[in-house]
Formats: C-alpha cells, structure tokens, sequence
C-alpha cells in the first residue's frame, strides 16, 4: 500500500506538478520579452493578437468537436464564458500593467495575488482543503513577493499599474477555479482551454483597429510570434494537462514560479540589480515553491501486534 501511494505522489508530481512548472515558465518570459522587444505598439492590442493567433494554433493541436460540444453544454456554458471573460481581462491588465511599471514588478504584483484568489475559490467553490503545506508554502511565497515589491533605488511606482496587476492576479486565480469547474462538470478542458483564449481575443480585438500604430513593426511581429506560439499556445497546453491532477490552490501557489523567473531573466536579460531585500525574497517564493510542489512523504505507522485473550 505505501508503494502504491508513492508512486501515486510521484505522478502526480511528474503529470501535474511538472507541466504546471513548466508553463509557469513560459508564462515568466511575458514581461522580459516585452521589455526587450521595445516596441511602441499598444500593449493591449499586441494581447489581443498574442490570444487571437495563440489561440487558433492552441485549437489546431487539441480542439476536436465533441470537446467543443462539451465546453457549451448546459451545465458548462457559464464557466466557459466566466474563463473567457477573466482570460481577457488577465490578457489585457497584465501586459499593461508591465508597460507602467516593468517586468519584475507587474509580474510580482499579478502572481502574488493569484494564489490568494485561487485558494479562497477551491474552497468556497470545490470545498478543497488548504492544508498545512498549502499554507506555510503559500504564506513563505507572498512573503517573497513582498520583499520583491519592495523599492530599489527610490524607483517610483505606477499605482494604476499595480491596481491592473491585482486585477491580472485575480482573472487568472478565478480562471484556474473555473477550469476545475469545467473538468468536474465534464468539459473537455484540453478544448476549453483554446475557446477561452480565441474568444477573449476576439472581446479585446478592438483595440487592434483602435491602436493599430507599431503593429507591423519587426519587433512588434517577433514579440507576438513569442507570445502566441511559446507562451500561449505551449503553456495553455502544460498549464492544461498539469491542472486536472492538482487542487486550485496549489496550482495558483505554483504559479508564483513566474515572478521567480522574470526576476531572474530581469537580471540576466535587462541588467536589473535586485537589492538585499529583493533577494531574501526570491529565497522564500523559491522555499515556498518547494514546500507545495515536492511530494509528501509519509509515515508508515507500525501495525501493533495482536494480543492473545484470557481464557
């Protein structure tokens, strides 16, 4: 029986924990990419694309019909448009909101509130218990994301630009809750992922015809290629074959990997010199990441031996 339930841990930390990870990943590019890209195009209309063209790619590879008949049923239909309404929402906010205040920040400010919003909506939503590993490793990575935010070198800070990141945050901490709903109500989420991407393109494709201005600039068109293909496409996919074996609220634990990794590349990429604090914080989001991620190991408990009866 122990053996069975480790190798139980275990896929679970391959199939769910891994793929997960690795979209978090990609996801942590977003911010740097935008950054190097340099680009004059509006923010919110380069999401746009990144959805419509990441999207469609994303529906090509795992969209078939009877998973879109699914994601429309009766007992599904508002989930899929509660997805496609936050998906828009995170889209549009969070790439402004680096625009305002840059990479390291928006994305610490964006995924240190999906967590919170995502554990509270397991709960309320599917009744998940937000266990002991749950919270210490949660609590360990805010408190990181704290230290991140705090300010270095007397940096002012957009605060319409963090009001959009909280707002990111929270779409895509209700869009995980949402995607468990779907799943648990019988969707093919491997299809509602690619529906909920399309779609809240298309909601935010006026800005596309409002703000055309740098669209078709090389840097622009690079930017978009990276967006659509790598991060939307390849990361809806991870982030969609890793959600179904884990609860809402460590998936929205682990996706504070990608303030971890925008920091980094911030450094590495954008000569960003983190100061004392922010590098005590990227230790605790990292040892947080650790504490929910890793499997449990557990005790076998001694079978006491039987004693014999009194004649």
């Amino acid at each position: 029986m122990t053996r069975t339930v480790v190798a139980a841990e275990r896929a679970v930390f391959r199939g769910g924990v891994v793929p997960v990870l690795a979209a978090a990943f990609l996801w942590g590019t977003v911010g740097p990419a935008q950054i190097l890209a340099g680009t004059d195009a509006s923010p919110v209309a380069i999401g746009a694309c990144r959805m419509l063209l990441g999207g469609l790619v994303l529906g090509l590879c795992t969209a078939r019909p009877a998973g879109v008949r699914s994601v429309w049923r009766r007992r599904t239909w508002g989930w899929t448009a509660v997805s496609i309404a936050v998906t828009a929402a995170f889209q549009a906010c969070f790439l402004e909101a680096v625009a305002r205040n840059g990479a390291a920040l928006a994305t610490a400010v964006t995924f240190g509130t999906v967590p919170v919003v995502s554990g509270v909506c397991g709960r309320l939503l599917a009744g998940e218990r937000l266990g002991g590993r749950w919270v210490c490793g949660t609590a360990g990575a805010v408190a990181g994301i704290v230290l991140l935010l705090v300010p270095d070198g007397g940096a002012d800070t957009d605060g319409t630009g963090v009001l959009l990141g909280i707002v990111a945050g929270a779409g895509f901490g209700i869009y995980i809750s949402a995607t468990k709903q779907l799943e648990e109500r019988g969707a093919d989420t491997a299809t509602a992922a690619p529906i909920s991407v399309f779609c809240a393109g298309i909601l935010v494709s006026p800005w596309v015809f409002t703000h055309p201005q740098g669209l078709a600039e090389p840097r622009a068109l690079a930017l978009i290629g990276w967006l659509a293909l790598a991060t939307t496409a390849l990361g809806y996919l991870l982030f969609t074959r890793g959600v179904r074996l884990l609860s809402g609220a460590t998936v929205g634990t682990l996706s504070l990997a990608e303030p971890l990794v925008a920091a980094v590349l911030g450094v590495a990429l954008l000569g960003e010199r983190p100061g004392a604090a922010a590098v005590v914080g990227a230790v605790l989001l990292l040892g947080g990441l650790v504490v929910v991620s890793l499997p449990a190991r557990r005790r076998t408990r001694p079978v006491p031996a039987l004693e014999g009866g009194r004649d």
